[in-house]
């Protein structure tokens, strides 16, 4: 079995895989990391590997006490991925987005794929159909955007993220959500016209903390699951140990 960790800018996910077939998640705070492993391993003693791609700040010493019961592997940049990376500046790419590159390129063969990833912020990657990875752009993300609104103006309230109850706004709090609901979902809508303006036999995977609420909301047909990184994780290991 597999314990994947996904260490985000906010918190920390997880999930334990045997085989392609995912036994369970969890989500928790970066301040529990070793209690929360630790009861995983209790409930699933048969876990042999843990693999963790982080992009937010993590202790690796709390990852490295595990190093006697488990077989322990951090991504990084210099571990062999499924595609070829075009990026200017491979180094500064994010793990994240390797790895949802990656999973992407596994999952979904012979295809152009864009990746859109919502969470603190809006990560969108190109991968072609002959496997070769692009680049793609990055925005604010929901909660970033509510949050800038207030921190960077006068008398802006700090709203929690919800559903506009109508394109216009009729109140400075429906207004607010509107603006950053709306906004976010003609964004993603624009990027995705254009890609498919661009591309054929095309595949777009939605993912990240926010993907089940903007799903219901984008007129493109994706692909949503908000646990794909978790998934490319377990894809990427497969993809290892059969090398």
């Amino acid at each position: 079995m597999v314990l994947a960790i996904d260490v985000g800018n906010t918190r920390i996910k997880g999930a334990v895989f045997e085989n392609d077939n995912t036994l369970g998640f969890f989500v928790f705070p970066k301040e529990k990391i070793q209690k929360e492993i630790e009861n995983i391993l209790k409930k699933y003693p048969s876990v042999k590997h843990l693999i963790v791609a982080s992009v937010g700040k993590a202790d690796k010493d709390l990852f490295l006490n595990f190093k006697n019961v488990l077989d322990l592997w951090f991504i990084s940049h210099e571990d062999f991925f499924p595609f070829t990376n075009n990026y200017a500046t491979p180094k500064t790419l994010g793990i994240d987005r390797m790895v949802l590159a990656a999973g992407a390129t596994l999952k979904f063969p012979r295809q152009n794929r864009l990746i859109i990833d919502a969470g603190t912020c809006v990560t969108y990657d190109f991968v072609d159909q002959n496997d070769v990875y692009h680049g793609g752009a990055i925005s604010p993300g929901l909660r970033l955007r509510y949050e800038s609104l207030h921190n960077f103006t006068e008398k802006l309230p700090l709203l929690t993220v919800d559903n506009p109850k109508h394109f216009i706004g009729d109140s400075t709090a429906e207004a607010i959500h509107s603006g950053i609901v709306n906004g976010l979902v003609y964004e993603i809508n624009g990027f995705v016209d254009e890609y498919l303006s661009k591309f054929p036999n095309f595949i777009i995977i939605l993912t990240g903390g926010d993907a089940n609420f903007l799903a219901m909301r984008l007129k493109n047909t994706i692909f949503a699951n908000s646990n794909f990184l978790l998934e490319s994780l377990n894809q990427i290991f497969q993809y290892k140990i059969g090398k």
